[in-house]
């Protein structure tokens, strides 16, 4: 056969677009949010709490329906999830950055793109920072600046900000208009979204996907709301009147059966809260959870309009979850479903949308991003590979999902069939053992009761399996 120049061009143009194509790099946009519980996003089960730009993302990627924290504080969560250990392999349970443990050798999740030659920047809240205070300063936090190549903080006035103001948590006269720290102050702002730090994270983040379209980058992206404070626009409540907020579900002594452990550190009755100020701190929490929404939408949009979506891999999802009064408690740190279950979405161009079941991890981000990407990470993370389940959203990955909370003494396994819980390596403090296919509000502890004693038994056999296997780890130090 005969092959004219004309063809020979051809062919040449083919194989050039063919290479180009095998040399590509994807980029990943990762979007985090603070203290967003799975239980008030509209995609998963509340229909209460409108989050549109959320949902679209999941209408377009995976959703996946039990991905779990590690830790449900902001600190110790995140340092698990950039770095790629268990909190309980390098003892990181505080708020630093984890770096302390994992030493100058081990290379995070967004610095192994940056190594390979990815433009790499942080918008605001990635590794911790204190909201409000660092917020507030607009300082790094505990930020490792190792993990990136630019780094931009996002300051607002948080609970300073001007509007209407009230402390719904400690306060029963209701004379106090506002508070600062890790308390629920709500703030009607006056103004727009670029009064606030979000608002400003996702103008950052927009200039940022536009300056550097064409080139590979890592585009990290941290919302610090729905965090307390309660602070969003005014109009972001309008929605949310708190005359119409439906409080969980309570029970007569709902805590008569469970450890003195398992009673979260902020309660309705610490907290000295009427059953109007419960009302009204869903509903702030609501109003600051759409705040959030809209700032995904902004930089998602540019993202679409830069012709970058069939290129880019992204990610959403949250360092923890948030009780808004179930069992009367509020915030996070327990053990219990709201406080760390979160949602999670991968969009993986190419990838048709799907809800995946499957028990995965926060920690599993690490190694499947950097697959995805078609980069090698180190043997020794702790994470899973859960790329498999893009194709097959009814591939199994866990059996079972593992969080501690309170300095890495309390446990949760949580399968399919149960949660259980137990307070103290040696059970001292107690455990809890709940039914969650006929109990999955948790109303029932039924660790005491004599037929669920050879359950109890291989729960405890089965953590004591799992300390093991996540303390050992060669970082030259096995606990």
């Amino acid at each position: 056969m005969k092959i004219t120049k004309k063809g020979l061009m051809f062919f040449a143009l083919l194989g050039f677009t063919i290479l180009s194509a095998q040399q590509k790099k994807y980029n990943v946009l990762f979007l985090i949010s603070d203290d967003l519980t799975a239980t008030a996003v509209s995609s998963y089960e509340n229909k209460a709490s409108n989050t549109p730009n959320i949902d679209q993302l999941a209408a377009e990627g995976t959703r996946y329906t039990k991905a779990y924290s590690q830790y449900p504080v902001c600190g110790p969560s995140r340092a698990s999830l950039m770095g790629g250990y268990y909190p309980n392999a390098t003892k990181t349970f505080g708020y630093v950055s984890g770096r302390e443990a994992i030493g100058d050798q081990r290379k995070t999740f967004s610095q192994l793109f940056k190594d390979k030659g990815y433009y790499t920047a942080r918008v605001s809240k990635i590794y911790h920072m204190g909201v409000p205070i660092d917020i507030e300063e607009g300082t790094n936090g505990q930020d490792d600046e190792a993990s990136w190549g630019e780094r931009y903080n996002s300051q607002g006035d948080e609970w300073r900000t001007k509007g209407e103001a009230e402390l719904v948590q400690g306060n029963p006269d209701g004379n106090i208009e506002r508070k600062g720290g890790n308390v629920m102050t709500i703030v009607k702002a006056e103004g727009d979204d670029l009064v606030h730090s979000d608002g400003k994270t996702a103008k950052k983040a927009v200039e940022l996907i536009k300056k550097h379209k064409n080139e590979p980058f890592f585009l990290a992206v941290g919302f610090v709301r729905p965090h307390v404070p309660f602070v969003a626009p005014k109009s972001y409540f309008e929605p949310y009147p708190y005359q119409a907020i439906k409080l969980p579900k309570a029970v007569n002594g709902d805590w008569e059966d469970i450890p003195e452990k398992g009673i979260n550190y902020v309660t309705s009755v610490n907290g000295q809260m009427s059953e109007i100020q419960e009302q009204k701190a869903v509903a702030g929490y609501y109003a600051s959870v759409a705040f959030m929404d809209a700032q995904v939408g902004k930089v998602l949009e540019a993202l679409k309009d830069e012709g970058l979506e069939d290129n880019t891999i992204v990610v959403f999802t949250s360092d923890h979850g948030f009780h808004l009064g179930e069992h009367k408690f509020w915030m996070k740190r327990s053990l219990h479903e709201e406080s760390v279950r979160v949602p999670l979405i991968i969009k993986m161009p190419g990838e048709k949308a799907a809800v995946c079941h499957s028990f995965v991890e926060l920690l599993d981000l690490y190694p499947t991003i950097a697959n995805l990407a078609g980069i090698e990470t180190s043997k020794h993370l702790q994470g899973k590979n859960i790329k498999e389940t893009l194709q097959n959203p009814n591939y199994k990955v866990r059996d079972m999902a593992f969080s501690v909370s309170n300095g890495g003494d309390e446990f949760l396994l949580r399968t399919k069939k149960w949660a259980y819980i137990q307070y103290g390596e040696d059970a001292s403090y107690g455990i809890e053992l709940y039914d969650m296919v006929n109990d999955p509000k948790q109303f029932t502890n039924v660790a005491n009761k004599p037929k669920y004693a050879k359950t109890i038994k291989s729960f405890k056999k089965a953590l004591e399996l799992k300390l093991k296997e996540v303390r050992t780890n060669d970082l030259g130090i096995t606990y």
